[in-house]
């Protein structure tokens, strides 16, 4: 299952509308890929499915963390 992080407030989808998403992101001031990336520990030498494991904990430590309620995180099969 894949994820991706979003704002309650971006009205895209990540998955199927990046650019729109993106850009809608990024005009507002979210840089939420920016934060994403400040958070994410992982290793290109590390498998696929470990730099995913990676990244889904990233994105639940956002999520955690996230004192507005802003943030979210979205999945897909």
């Amino acid at each position: 299952m894949a994820s991706m992080i979003t704002t309650s407030d971006n009205p895209f989808d990540p998955f199927d509308e990046f650019d729109e998403w993106f850009n809608w992101d990024m005009v507002h001031g979210y840089n939420t890929p920016g934060l994403l990336a400040r958070v994410l520990v992982t290793s290109e030498q590390l498998s696929e499915a470990d730099q995913e494991a990676d990244r889904e904990r990233a994105i639940d430590d956002l999520v955690g963390l996230n004192p507005n309620g802003m943030l979210m995180k979205v999945t897909r099969k």
